[in-house]
């Protein structure tokens, strides 16, 4: 492990800025106390700090002394989830039903380190952005800043963004040419029938029964609608109706995801589940209706920026440290939207949490911050080096 050794000695400094985040957990859109603290590191290291893009977005800007040269851009993530914290830790949340339990407060407290050394030494050509998002967790965050003229204002050459992954061994680093992750819709299905005495269903149009039968026959969508090689999952996770034992209700609200690689399978899933839907509500003498949420496109990482991280991460952990996945994961992330304007990749940090991501128990290894920012502040320095075709070493020491 090759950790940039001034970033070592920052490491303190940024374990207790990610606990204090951590203590006060802010979700999407409600960033503000964050936010703050964030503007005014930035600024105490001289970096250009413009707010409000995205509501509670924000952005650094930092030009390198080499002189002219290359944009890039560096994302972290902001927000906290809507959920009860169960760690038991001396600094847990102090907010009930609010909990940093995806390690997005370790996402900035990273690209926090990385922004002080590369305020610190410069020794990079051009320049760097420093995006801190808004409201990842399906609330439009990158795409809210996209609507204020994100890249507009800041245009970028290439762009970071990264995550912390319990799956990988602390000390790994992953990257995933290509399809990353999942794009995602959420989707409500209103199913309305006709209530009734539970013992005379007679008089009924069910719809419990109803949305049983959807339950059933949406499976088949991707069992024997997809081809095999491709991949989608289709997920019921709510089912909401009546209130009491011998009522039969008169209305059932199911809603659910759906998650795909490519627009061919998203559109071959969404014309099925109408194709169902409608006639599940023929058949059954009711009406029901399909409310789709686009959330999250594709993550699409383009081959050269995946090399680039491979090549960053290298002199952080080793080429034993690099794990080049072939297969995206399932999950999704809203940093597809910022790839989709200006390329570039998204990769994974290992570290020693036993929970995964979204557990009640969550605990982020605040060692993976020097492991992240390293490899931050690398892609930086490789990068303006090699777009001007320099073939200047980088300082190891620096």
């Amino acid at each position: 492990m090759q950790t940039v050794p001034l970033i070592d000695k920052y490491i303190p400094e940024f374990v207790a800025i990610r606990r204090d985040i951590h203590q006060h957990p802010e979700i999407g859109f409600e960033e503000g106390r964050t936010s703050d603290l964030i503007a005014s590191l930035l600024s105490s290291w001289n970096i250009q700090v413009c707010r409000k893009i995205g509501v509670t977005g924000l952005v650094g800007v930092l030009k390198g002394k080499k002189g002219f040269g290359p944009t890039i851009g560096l994302r972290a993530d902001m927000d906290a989830l809507p959920m009860q914290e169960e760690t038991s830790l001396p600094y847990s949340s102090k907010y009930d039903g609010k909990f940093h339990g995806c390690g997005h407060d370790g996402h900035v407290a990273t690209l926090l380190a990385a922004a002080k050394y590369l305020a610190a030494t410069q020794e990079f050509y051009g320049t760097v952005i420093f995006i801190f998002q808004p409201a990842e967790e399906g609330l439009g965050g990158a795409k809210a800043m996209l609507q204020d003229g994100l890249f507009d204002r800041f245009p970028c050459d290439s762009l970071y963004g990264f995550h912390n992954w319990p799956e990988l061994e602390f000390g790994q680093v992953a990257v995933v040419p290509g399809a990353c992750m999942a794009g995602a819709d959420f989707f409500d299905i209103k199913v309305k029938g006709r209530g009734a005495h539970a013992g005379m269903p007679q008089q009924s149009r069910d719809p419990i029964v109803v949305s049983a039968h959807l339950v059933t026959a949406l499976q088949t969508i991707v069992s024997r609608g997809i081809d095999p090689i491709d991949a989608a999952v289709l997920s019921i996770t709510r089912i909401n109706s009546g209130h009491s034992h011998n009522v039969i209700p008169s209305d059932v609200y199911m809603a659910g995801t759906l998650r795909y690689f490519s627009e061919h399978v998203r559109d071959t899933v969404v014309s099925d589940m109408h194709r169902i839907i409608d006639g599940c509500a023929a058949m059954f003498g009711i009406s029901a209706e399909l409310v789709l949420h686009r959330v999250f496109s594709v993550t699409n990482n383009s081959p050269e920026a995946s090399r680039r991280v491979v090549e960053a991460a290298t002199q952080v952990v080793g080429a034993g440290g690099i794990a080049v996945l072939t297969r995206p994961t399932t999950s999704s992330e809203d940093f597809s939207e910022m790839l989709s304007v200006v390329p570039g990749a998204y990769f994974f940090i290992g570290h020693k949490g036993a929970k995964p991501l979204h557990h009640p128990e969550f605990l982020f290894d605040d060692g993976a911050i020097a492991v992240g920012a390293s490899v931050l502040s690398r892609l930086v320095e490789n990068y303006s080096e090699q777009a001007l075709g320099s073939s200047d070493p980088i300082n190891p020491n620096a």
